[in-house]
């Protein structure tokens, strides 16, 4: 949508495109089943983070649809599913035990440089624009809050990113448990 229709990030609050739009509605559909499919799977506790994540995701896409503002603002924070690719080829390397590390080292390069282009500078650039452009009222507080809390989300999963990935030393403690103690999130 941004591709074909660049002159849409001049209006970040009021900018709208037919598909935009589907897009913004086939993504709170696939949010939806997603989080039935962790809660009839039982994986609600292990999975508890995500839900919050979609939680999130659902209401703020829902207010987007209905009201037909911020509408860029969720095209930009969708390109965050751009990064996925490579967190899912990185799990799947894990999981796989390839027996090439190589590949798995390459893709951990890769993988740092999307989170970056794809994930921190969307994230980053939609928090300053709203907490410098959006009133604090209404919607505009509601997704300001919601882009915060993500904010911190985000910046928890770079953290056990980095730390799995990078610094692998600083994630057990000598007796085999996490040095805070804490389960990090490393699939």
């Amino acid at each position: 949508s941004l591709w074909h229709s660049p002159e849409l990030l001049s209006d970040i609050q009021d900018g709208y495109s037919i598909s935009g739009h589907l897009l913004v509605c086939f993504s709170s559909g696939y949010f939806i089943h997603d989080s039935l499919d962790i809660i009839f799977n039982h994986q609600s506790r292990s999975s508890w983070e995500y839900l919050v994540h979609h939680a999130m995701a659902i209401s703020a896409f829902v207010s987007l649809i209905i009201t037909g503002r911020f509408l860029v603002a969720a095209m930009l924070l969708l390109l965050v599913e751009v990064s996925n690719i490579f967190l899912t080829v990185r799990m799947l390397l894990k999981m796989s035990n390839v027996p090439s590390p190589a590949l798995y080292e390459a893709n951990k390069y890769i993988n740092l440089v999307m989170y970056f282009a794809f994930r921190l500078a969307p994230q980053a650039y939609l928090t300053w624009y709203f907490l410098r452009y959006v009133e604090v009222q209404g919607q505009g507080a509601f997704l300001t809050a919601n882009l915060l809390l993500l904010d911190a989300m985000i910046l928890m999963y770079f953290s056990r990113l980095l730390r799995s990935d990078f610094f692998p030393s600083l994630r057990k403690g000598s007796a085999g448990r996490d040095v805070d103690g804490e389960k990090f999130l490393i699939d």
